[in-house]
């Protein structure tokens, strides 16, 4: 007989209120862009500045659940941007940075090999001569002892540096499998950096994906434009810290060996002569923050890890008097002159910033200098007019078709399609409480998932109720041929809706983008039909059957 115990009523009725309870909060809520005002009033209290702020706009109780679905940039609108990764420029980082330590190294034989100088070279190669032509053999064995094995997912393979003899150069270049190592390290370096600098700002759900070799696609919903997105995430910004050789307003001054002229950021027509090796740089900063200065004025604290710390320390120990350039993306930013030793590893930074520009500064700092530079090869700003209007179609859609499922059920099986009909509404009501809950983003195919699912979901309660007919016709009672359609349809339902479910993870392991949006709310719904069709229908049908005990039924 029909008999479902109390405490799995409680259960599935349970599970319907909280999944119900998760999907409350888009009724109850819109989204509001922060605007510069607001981002600025948020940075002057000393907080990070969210570009989207949420606002209530009717009452709901903090202590339940307040997730919202997220709305993917063809619905909400935002930016969108391809970038190249400039992966050359790591080459030649990798070199120079190479260059003092074989300098160091070959100075510890200088009686061998005399003199060490370094000379021009065409990109992607170090060159460099020795005095003493006798001690060339030696040479080239000491700097052949600076290269390290290449370590990759394989193991261990070939050496990064290769080194050759060219008439009396020594000439260094990195090794096929260390560029192909290093292209993987700067795009997932880039990729993190890029992710950690978007989500400092609050943004919800960025699409951050590798495209090919040196390709990135940004999506960011939200974002006012592409400029915006651009200002945010294109900006290198790779901290240095040199001691200064002089000041100058000339551009065209003689500039000595390992020694480079920088233009100052905020001052027009104000260079610095600066040392090319820093003292400190950015990767050894482990916090940065928007703050005010002495005279109220918009800067940013640092503070070094304990490695970077010793270095400012020590330097700050040995050059009190002399001025100390700050550089980001090659542009003095300030050039204070050190009053004292600083052995904290902390220190501001000042300069003609606005507040918005020394918290975007501090976020950059935090989230780290991207390894190469970025060159965007597509930009498109979606407005959230187009967002909306695809909302309102997608609704539009839905609606019509819950309406002409509705309709059809309740002719075809009268008062069992009334039940079908307000499992479907907890259904729809379920996909919205998952997608809040985890957190997931909806997209224009996820709505078209959706609108899919709302047709698919009565199938199983077709089924059930063509089975229960069939059991009517063969003089079973009422009772008993309710009980039997579901048993026999049980396994035609798991079937079809395993080898669908299936087909949503195939499509969300092997596609991207639109398409995981799709399989996303179609595997959802797959979940929720099936609960609803097996548990909550079946629930309505047999609580209706216990008051009403009828005689006969008509299905």
């Amino acid at each position: 007989m029909l008999q479902i115990p109390i405490w799995k009523r409680i259960l599935i009725w349970g599970l319907c209120a909280l999944g119900l309870l998760f999907a409350m909060p888009n009724l109850f809520y819109s989204r509001v862009e922060g605007h510069n005002d607001a981002l600025a009033a948020v940075a002057a209290q000393g907080g990070v500045p969210n570009t989207e702020q949420e606002f209530a706009i009717a009452a709901w109780p903090s202590f339940l659940p307040s997730t919202l679905v997220n709305l993917g940039l063809d619905l909400r609108g935002g930016a969108h941007l391809l970038a190249e990764v400039k992966v050359a420029d790591v080459y030649k980082q990798r070199l120079d940075g190479l260059w003092p330590e074989v300098r160091d190294a070959l100075r510890a034989e200088r009686d061998t090999v005399g003199n060490v100088r370094r000379l021009d070279a065409p990109e992607g190669e170090l060159r460099l001569t020795v005095s003493e032509p006798a001690g060339m053999d030696r040479a080239l064995e000491v700097v052949r002892g600076l290269a390290r094995p290449v370590v990759t997912l394989t193991g261990i393979g070939q050496n990064d540096l290769e080194v050759r003899r060219e008439g009396d150069a020594i000439v260094v270049t990195l090794s096929e499998a260390e560029r192909i190592a290093t292209d993987e390290r700067t795009m997932q370096q880039s990729l993190e950096i890029i992710r950690r600098r978007v989500d400092e700002v609050g943004t919800r759900e960025p699409t951050i994906q590798r495209q090919g070799t040196d390709r990135i696609l940004i999506q960011v919903p939200g974002i006012g434009s592409a400029d915006e997105l651009k200002a945010l995430i294109g900006t290198t910004a790779r901290l240095t810290f040199h001691p200064v050789l002089s000041q100058t307003s000339d551009s065209a001054t003689p500039v000595p060996p390992r020694h480079r002229l920088v233009p100052a950021a905020d001052e027009p027509g104000i260079y610095y002569i600066i040392e090319d090796a820093p003292v400190v740089t950015g990767e050894e900063l482990v916090d940065a923050q928007p703050a005010f200065d002495q005279n109220s004025r918009p800067a940013v604290n640092f503070r070094f890890n304990p490695t970077g710390a010793r270095k400012f320390g020590d330097y700050t120990a040995n050059n009190i008097g002399k001025p100390f350039a700050i550089v980001l993306d090659d542009k003095v930013i300030s050039a204070p002159v050190i009053q004292s030793h600083i052995p904290g590893g902390s220190g501001i930074i000042t300069g003609r910033f606005t507040v918005e520009q020394s918290t975007e500064l501090a976020v950059l700092l935090r989230a780290g200098a991207l390894p190469a530079a970025m060159v965007f090869l597509e930009e498109r700003t979606i407005g959230p007019e187009l967002g909306q209007d695809s909302i309102e179609a997608g609704r539009i859609a839905a609606i019509v078709g819950m309406s002409l499922v509705v309709v059809y059920m309740i002719a075809s099986y009268g008062l069992f399609g009334v039940f079908a009909a307000v499992a479907l509404l907890i259904n729809v009501g379920l996909i919205f409480g998952i997608l809040s809950a985890i957190g997931a983003t909806l997209t224009l195919p996820g709505i078209a998932g959706i609108v899919l699912t709302i047709g698919m979901a009565v199938d199983a309660n077709v089924l059930v109720f063509e089975r229960i007919r069939e059991e009517l016709r063969s003089a079973r009672g009422p009772a008993r041929a309710i009980e039997l359609g579901y048993e026999r349809a049980m396994s035609a339902i798991l079937d079809a809706n395993i080898t669908t479910f299936l087909i949503a993870v195939i499509l969300f392991v092997m596609g991207s983008g639109p398409v995981r949006g799709f399989s996303v709310t179609l595997g959802i719904g797959i979940f929720t039909s099936v609960f609803t069709a097996i548990f909550v229908t079946r629930l309505i049908l047999v609580t209706w059957f216990d008051r009403a005990r009828p005689k006969t039924i008509t299905v």
